[in-house]
């Protein structure tokens, strides 16, 4: 006889209402060869009389998570309510309970990880949480056992779907940043308020996910530094296609020795590559590992049925385990490697990409060229463009390799000039 996996869902919004779907519509078939009967019996949320374009029946939905949380019954919790709390109370308690949990919260993981994991541990018990990043990926079972072998060396990843959909429209429709936005929103693509996606924090909180899985370090989302796309223009586009680049909002891990960088920010990087061509709202991880050398991923990043596809393979692999012979290495995490400490942005080298806005007079650019020189940055290339209205002419600079922290003073004593007529805009470049 099959032995009974009851499963109980918290949270039955958007990716909630998928995995309802795939558990309810697909029993059988999820439960087929596997020894095994899956049997959603509980979802709990705060509103249970909302249609959701799903037949659901009345005796399993509730209000009350601890219904769920509390059920001797219930071996695995899928939480799905997204943010800090309650979430968070809910996972710990339903871990301490001796059960299983299912997160694709990655605000919460990357805060509050490490905690959870310790607790999972030690009650003999399992949080997986392929659905936190990439979930049309599976990155994170693909670097915890496909990768097992290797020692992970760099991480590139397009993993924000929302400012990839809108830097691809500026793009290819020569949109403003404003007009590729309220695209976005019109498509579901982006929420009314925005700022979680296009300031790269969403992009950071994954990239500490995916630092603590392939790296094996414990890196705080506030330690990664984190820059968006709001100041991106579609003339810098248009300049970056010109020099032979595309721009996107990269999370970018560097092994270095002791040190690690981390970091999240605008990039230009040669058009024709893998990460250029990856557009629209499709996530991408180019990862390279001391064995295999450079293997890069494509796949959708979210969406209801993409991340409901991802929580419900972590649900069947803790079904098929089962509660036994546990290890923390099982826990999709092994553990940390604290010698290795965060390289400070300051120390990161880089290319830059440099666009002055100036007036229109001679020796405007020897005297930028002579400030950057001040601080061993060397011109890679130049492109001068025609006088726009008001006299003033933008100037592009691409400069060679050089530390952020005489990037950053060059370009401060250079704003300063009176010749230069607005902020400069600054994009660092990556030759993956």
């Amino acid at each position: 006889m099959k032995r009974k996996v009851q499963v109980g869902l918290i949270g039955l919004g958007t990716i909630g209402r998928g995995v309802a779907k795939l558990l309810l519509g697909r029993q059988k078939e999820l439960s087929y060869g596997r020894g095994f009967d899956l049997q959603l019996v509980r979802i709990a949320d705060v509103d249970i009389t909302t249609p959701r374009g799903i037949d659901l029946p009345a005796e399993i939905l509730t209000t009350d998570a601890y219904q769920i949380i509390d059920d001797s019954n219930i071996s695995i919790v899928i939480e799905l309510i997204g943010g800090i709390e309650p979430a968070r109370t809910y996972i710990l308690r339903a871990l301490e309970q001796g059960k299983s949990v299912v997160t694709a919260n990655k605000a919460l993981l990357s805060q509050h990880g490490e905690e959870l994991l310790q607790v999972a541990q030690r009650n003999g018990t399992y949080l997986y949480f392929e659905a936190s990043v990439c979930a049309g990926i599976p990155i994170i079972r693909i670097i915890r056992e496909g990768l097992v072998a290797n020692r992970i060396q760099k991480l590139y990843g397009i993993l924000n779907g929302t400012t990839n959909y809108i830097l691809t429209k500026m793009a290819e429709e020569e949109s403003s940043f404003k007009e590729a936005l309220a695209r976005a929103q019109q498509k579901g693509y982006a929420e009314a308020d925005p700022t979680l996606d296009i300031s790269g924090l969403d992009a950071a909180q994954k990239l500490s996910i995916l630092l603590r899985v392939g790296f094996n370090v414990s890196i705080p989302v506030e330690d990664i530094f984190c820059e968006g796309i709001e100041k991106i223009t579609s003339r810098d586009i248009e300049y970056a296609r010109e020099l032979g680049y595309a721009i996107k909002l990269l999370a970018i891990a560097k092994r270095l020795d002791r040190f690690i960088e981390a970091r999240v920010h605008p990039v230009l990087i040669p058009s024709g590559t893998l990460l250029a061509d990856v557009k629209d709202e499709f996530n991408s991880v180019e990862l390279t590992g001391d064995s295999v050398g450079t293997q890069v991923f494509y796949g959708k990043g979210a969406g209801e049925m993409p991340t409901a596809s991802a929580v419900l393979a972590d649900v069947i692999e803790i079904a098929q385990k089962g509660v036994q012979n546990f290890s923390l290495a099982e826990n999709q995490i092994s553990p940390t490697n604290e010698y290795l400490e965060v390289l400070p942005m300051q120390e990161v080298k880089t290319p830059y990409y440099f666009r002055f806005t100036v007036v229109d007079q001679p020796g405007v650019l020897a005297e930028i060229a002579r400030l950057l020189a001040n601080e061993d940055i060397s011109i890679a290339s130049v492109i001068q463009k025609e006088r726009h209205q008001g006299g003033s002419v933008p100037i592009v600079i691409m400069t060679h390799q050089a530390k952020e922290k005489a990037m950053r003073k060059a370009i401060d004593n250079i704003n300063k000039l009176p010749v230069v007529k607005a902020p400069t805009q600054v994009i660092r470049v990556e030759e993956v």
